[in-house]
């Protein structure tokens, strides 16, 4: 009877899945490894995953008190994720309100535009947006990056628009009966019923400009400047025969990104779940 009560091909295929899964994670099980042990025991063969003298701190050491200035560079990757991605946040939501719950005259007509927008490569605007910043004085400077990035938000400002669309109309018709205004029904209204998608939204950008490789490259000079890809890079060039150490920056890196994912993980499985039930 209990036989007939369990799914046996769903719990195979939820096996044979986890562990087709781990293949992705032994590259990060590997660097994580790495980080924790002595340069010369890296590269043995059979790997050790579980090092057999740890020197840990050793290398936690050797990355943050190094003559590449590690820290430097992770303050200006904090600075320039954490800013765009709430400016992302906000220009983001406030461009999808309009379009799903004002009425005014051509939007359908700008949207399409704007979708339209999407094709266009990025690589393609870089000589426009390196003359831009010259002539605005902000090439070399933070403020260029952050200006091209928070407004780049054709992507998020779809993603967000198609979650509205799902809100009631009625929750705005009975806010603007008891006298509230557009910004009161965006505030109080719009962005909490909005929290899933801004969830993912902030996920999905934070990761975009903390990756970010190719910006930073053409449009920073200064060394003081970089963020957290080109500071590896750097410190690639002072580290290049020790295996153990770059793995401990690399572990240094990514934190970041699993604390903002693990931060904002519940509302983003909740969107998913309500997508589920409105599907």
């Amino acid at each position: 009877m209990l036989l007939k009560k369990i799914d046996i091909p769903k719990w195979i295929t939820t096996i044979l899945m986890g562990l087709f899964s781990l293949l992705f994670l032994l590259p990060l099980l590997w660097m994580l490894s790495a980080a924790a042990k002595y340069e010369k025991d890296v590269m043995v063969f059979p790997i050790q995953w579980l090092p057999t003298k740890w020197n840990l701190m050793n290398n936690f050491q050797e990355v943050w008190l190094s003559s590449v200035p590690f820290s430097l560079f992770y303050y200006n990757s904090l600075k320039l994720a954490l800013t765009i991605t709430l400016a992302t946040l906000l220009f983001s939501s406030m461009a999808a309100f309009a379009f799903t719950k004002l009425q005014f005259r051509g939007r359908n007509t700008a949207f399409g535009i704007l979708l339209s927008l999407m094709i266009i490569p990025a690589e393609s605007t870089l000589v426009p947006r390196y003359l831009l910043l010259k002539w605005l004085h902000l090439y070399n400077t933070h403020a260029g990056l952050m200006l091209m990035g928070m407004f780049s938000t054709i992507y998020f400002t779809f993603l967000l628009r198609q979650f509205m669309v799902s809100i009631h109309s009625e929750y705005l018709e009975a806010a603007k009966i008891d006298g509230a205004g557009y910004i009161r029904m965006y505030v109080q209204i719009i962005l909490p019923l909005s929290k899933p998608i801004l969830a993912t939204v902030a996920i999905i950008k934070f990761i975009w400009v903390w990756n970010d490789y190719q910006n930073p490259l053409i449009f920073l000079i200064s060394k003081q400047l970089y963020p957290i890809p080109l500071g590896l890079q750097l410190f690639k060039n002072e580290f290049a025969d020790n295996y153990a150490v770059l793995m401990m920056a690399s572990v240094a890196a990514i934190l970041p990104l699993l604390m903002i994912f693990i931060i904002l993980q519940k509302q983003v499985i909740k969107g998913i779940a309500l997508g589920g039930v409105k599907g």
